[in-house]
């Protein structure tokens, strides 16, 4: 296994890694080869990398067109400006054509663009994709898993997009931790008085926050759901079904990601009371740790919401 730190430097490192088995494997940039920590892939393999300059639209339709000839195409730039200016080209040139192409978008929440602001930092992306038919979502919970996330999205057939961060998320997982593909991985069963559903880079806080929970005599049990709007759903039905007070949190906005699949599966299986931490409005520039913070997802504000829905 290539040596990498944040989800980003995981990305060019299961591309690389991947590389040296498969020549399916090819790399997708709109001018992102630098931002995806790719750069070693493309002096390696130049002619597996193909650069599209500031053209998201454009990179995936080509990627769409290296799909269609049996290749493995992986573009990877900021989620947003896949999700959001390449919406039609991934709706209508992948999802509807089902090819087997795959997103890695990096910038994610308020944890994964800080610095960068409103601008370069996007929350809306899961949501976006979640009303496209035929996408896998993969949402890795820090880098090991991004890395395994990204070889997992190589292995399955269809449409994959894995939501990355911006290179500083921290580390929850082992490093040789597999990528669940039962959609969930339960981190704690301290109880059921709660149930606390994690998404993405927030896992540590909740880990955080159901420790402070245990200390105030409220037992709860965590998990991180890591496949949104997955074809597999048993195993999360099974979690979710422990507790009629479920609570979902993600760095997203609170429309479309975590909440609102959960929220669906209780409605359809489970009749249960889903309390939803989430973003809604607009972030802003600022240390990632802060910012969180600032936004209630510190676990102290995690705890306190659990503690005052249940009246505790």
């Amino acid at each position: 296994m290539t040596e990498f730190k944040g989800t980003r430097e995981a990305f060019a490192a299961a591309v690389m890694d991947m590389a040296e088995t498969e020549e399916r494997i090819v790399v997708v940039s709109p001018d992102s080869l630098k931002a995806m920590r790719a750069v070693p892939f493309g002096e390696k393999y130049p002619d597996r990398y193909v650069e599209c300059g500031i053209a998201e639209q454009c990179a995936v339709d080509v990627a769409a067109g290296l799909a269609s000839c049996g290749l493995i195409p992986f573009v990877g730039t900021y989620c947003g400006f896949l999700t959001m200016r390449a919406c039609e080209q991934m709706r209508t040139f992948v999802g509807y054509t089902e090819l087997n192409a795959k997103f890695v978008g990096v910038n994610a929440g308020l944890l994964g663009g800080e610095r960068e602001g409103v601008t370069h930092q996007f929350y809306e992306d899961i949501g976006i994709l979640a009303s496209i038919p035929n996408f896998t979502i993969l949402t890795p919970a820090d880098p090991a898993q991004c890395y395994h996330a990204v070889r997992l999205a190589a292995e399955i057939d269809g449409p994959v997009y894995v939501r990355a961060g911006s290179g500083r998320e921290k580390n929850v997982y082992s490093k040789d931790a597999p990528f669940s593909t039962d959609g969930i991985t339960v981190w704690k069963e301290y109880g059921t008085d709660a149930v606390l559903l994690s998404n993405g880079f927030v896992l540590d806080r909740v880990l955080a926050a159901a420790e402070l929970l245990k200390e105030a005599g409220i037992p709860v049990t965590v998990a991180d759901v890591n496949i949104l709007y997955g074809k597999r759903q048993n195993r999360i039905l099974e979690v979710i079904s422990k507790s009629d007070q479920l609570f979902t949190v993600e760095d997203h906005n609170i429309n479309g990601g975590l909440g609102s699949y959960i929220s669906r599966l209780v409605c359809e299986n489970k009749p249960a009371r889903v309390h939803r931490i989430a973003l809604t409005g607009y972030g802003e520039s600022g240390p990632a740790e802060p910012l969180a913070d600032a936004y209630g997802f510190s676990p102290q504000a995690i705890a306190q919401t659990v503690r005052s829905t249940l009246n505790r």
